[in-house]
């Protein structure tokens, strides 16, 4: 059983298959191309692609998706050509159910790499195309980042300033040569969605976009027009959304299932730039994608797949639920005390009780009461079912030391915007919050890289490691921490979003982290300790 040879046997085996003609599609789709997604990640293929071919399948829609990658070219190269463009989802549930489905919307897979003669030809052509309707994108938050930690720009980035729009270097410096190409081409209309994880997505793609068209314009590359062109919402739009799916790296034991069912494309792809990625994707059922509806040139019927379209504060308000209170912020408490835990599963620390318990404190108790109802959604419903059905679903193999990447970049959406709610309430005291202190406290015992027994660990990948970690390098373990030893870390509100001491919680923070360094077994000795005091 191979991908690219699927037939009507597999269907016994469980297999659901693309119920539409795949050559007419394709056909439809290059002559007329109204959707391209950029990032051929796990997410993509897990979610948008497989929303698109339930309009294929029930006969709503007649084009698939293309696809660029602008990071990884490897993934073109080596997960998605060889196997036509096919993948197969597999969709884990709480339950022990499985489905396995057989992906075949995407209909064309493209390197957005303008060294690439053939590509770049293509995806100016795409672009050029009045059909074109909007234009998506998963890939990540770092990818709309024209500065490093210093604020300085990327060198790509100084580069394709100066040299133009004929051949970026940077993803952000591509996707303007590519609107400029539209520009030049009838100033067509289209949207840019963003579906990236992070806040206000659309306005990060934005200001990159119009960063560039300012530089090229400036530097006579471009027209005035074209910066015009940009910021004209009837023209060019930026919607904001908010997307939620858990797609975690494939897994092993996925692979052994489907080795066993006979299907042969299971083979692991680690690419040179370190993308773990397979013919498979393996992820959670729940999923959510609410998306403003701003689309100038028209879109696909998605909301018969499943997705939400709504107006931009709908789209905050649910992204805030999430990011703010309801998700994030319990995957951060349960990334840093798992790793110190030495916990590899987040379904694994769900069966721990001090671990659970920590979680629906930071959600139900502390989390809740700031939640703006975004109606679309409903808050209960979307909390209840991360913590009874999502973080414990055993057959999610999803990491602590995953989530807990980057995590410097996170805590202020996923901790200190619910810290500012409380500051600003006039109901609330912001001196009552117990369990995002443990958890902050909790982060900053984890940047001292040694687990619960004493072992060193090493910290994931965050651009403010070394930093943080030269803050804290000379504590240890039974050490007594002098008043002040985290303002470096706790005062910074470009971490937290408010300086946690004008805030009135950098003192409490910094006892909690006193008791989590006291000896081996501190972590859990504390965690113990403050939720036994809450139940009293």
């Amino acid at each position: 059983m191979k991908l690219v040879n699927y037939d009507a046997s597999w269907k016994d085996k469980g297999y659901e298959l693309p119920e539409y003609d795949r050559e007419q599609i394709r056909n439809n789709t290059r002559e007329n191309p109204t959707w391209i997604h950029f990032g051929a990640g796990n997410i993509f293929r897990g979610f948008p692609a497989a929303g698109l071919q339930k309009l294929l399948n029930g006969k709503a829609y007649d084009k698939g998706v293309i696809v660029a990658e602008g990071f990884d070219y490897e993934i073109i190269e080596k997960a998605y050509t060889p196997f036509d463009d096919l993948s197969l989802l597999v969709v884990l549930k709480s339950d022990g159910n499985i489905e396995k489905k057989v992906i075949g919307s995407v209909m064309e897979s493209l390197a957005a790499d303008s060294t690439n003669a053939t590509n770049w030809g293509r995806l100016k052509e795409i672009f050029g195309n009045l059909a074109l309707q909007m234009a998506s994108f998963t890939i990540t938050e770092k990818g709309y980042s024209l500065v490093n930690s210093k604020g300085d720009y990327l060198n790509a980035v100084s580069c394709d300033f100066k040299e133009g729009p004929k051949q970026p270097g940077n993803i952000m410096g591509k996707v303007t040569a590519l609107l400029f190409e539209r520009y030049q081409n009838g100033a067509y209309p289209i949207a840019m969605v963003s579906m990236d994880n992070c806040s206000h997505n659309g306005d990060k793609l934005l200001a990159a976009v119009e960063t560039y068209a300012k530089n090229w314009v400036n530097n006579g590359f471009a027209d005035a027009g074209f910066l015009k062109y940009i910021n004209d919402p009837t023209k060019v739009t930026f919607p904001w959304s908010m997307i939620d799916k858990i797609t975690p790296r494939p897994d092993d034991k996925v692979k052994q299932m489907l080795t066993k069912d006979g299907f042969e494309d299971t083979d692991l792809i680690i690419t040179s730039k370190n993308t773990y990625t397979a013919p498979f994707v393996n992820a959670e059922e729940t999923e959510y994608l609410v998306i403003e509806d701003a689309f100038p040139n028209g879109r696909p019927p998605l909301e018969k797949a499943g997705f939400l379209f709504t107006d931009r504060e709908t789209v905050d308000k649910v992204e805030k639920m999430k990011v703010c209170t309801c998700l994030n912020p319990l995957h951060t408490a349960l990334a840093v005390y798992g790793c110190l835990l030495s916990y590899h599963t987040i379904w694994e620390e769900m069966r721990d009780p001090e671990l659970n318990k920590l979680v629906n404190k930071i959600g139900y108790v502390e989390g809740m009461p700031v939640v703006v109802h975004p109606e679309v959604l409903n808050p209960q419903d979307f909390i209840d079912a991360v913590i009874q059905r999502r973080l414990p679903n055993p057959f999610m193999p999803d990491a602590p030391q995953r989530i807990a990447t980057d995590t410097s970049q996170k805590i202020p959406i996923r901790f200190g915007e619910t810290i500012k709610a409380y500051v600003k309430s006039d109901h609330l005291k912001v001196t009552d919050l117990t369990f995002i202190p443990l958890a902050i406290a909790g982060w900053c015992r984890y940047l001292m890289g040694i687990d619960d027994e004493g072992n060193e660990f090493t910290p994931s990948p965050d651009p403010m490691l070394a930093e943080l970690q030269n803050y804290i390098k000379d504590i240890k373990l039974g050490d007594r921490i002098r008043k002040g030893a985290l303002k470096l870390i706790l005062s910074n509100d470009k971490i937290f979003a408010v300086n946690l001491y004008e805030a009135g919680l950098g003192e409490k923070i910094e006892g909690m982290f006193e008791e989590l360094i006291a000896r081996k077994g501190a972590v859990r000795a504390t965690l113990k300790k403050y939720l036994k005091e809450s139940d009293q």
